[in-house]
């Protein structure tokens, strides 16, 4: 009986820190309406608060329907410049387009992808 204490408090303690763990987050900043035919830059704001060599953000990507338009890899040895940090991507919007970026933490992953879409006017 004195071990299910013991094993629910190393549970909780376990899941509460993958739910809480430091994942790379991701934000993007750009126009929602442009004219066809426009570049625009769209910016990728990352988040983390970890830059070590064990524990920082591998890759930043940024997709446009679903296909790369931009990457940024890391390592040990070639680490973001912070653990807040920015990136511009430049492209040519010709139809409605659907930006998704998203970042990786080498320990704890992602908090998921961000999601900017541009419209035509």
């Amino acid at each position: 009986m004195k071990k299910q204490p013991v094993l629910f408090l190393f549970l909780f303690t376990a899941l509460s820190a993958v739910l809480l763990a430091n994942r790379t987050a991701v934000a993007l900043a750009g126009p929602v309406s442009v004219a066809a035919g426009t570049e625009v830059t769209i910016t990728i704001q990352v988040t983390h608060s970890a830059n070590t060599a064990t524990h920082y953000t591998n890759w930043v990507s940024v997709k446009a329907d679903g296909k790369e338009i931009a990457r940024w890899d890391f390592s040990a040895s070639h680490l973001p410049e912070n653990e807040n940090f920015s990136r511009t991507v430049k492209y040519t919007v010709s139809k409605p387009v659907e930006i998704v970026a998203q970042g990786n933490c080498v320990r704890h992953g992602s908090r998921g992808p961000a999601v900017l879409k541009i419209g035509l006017n």
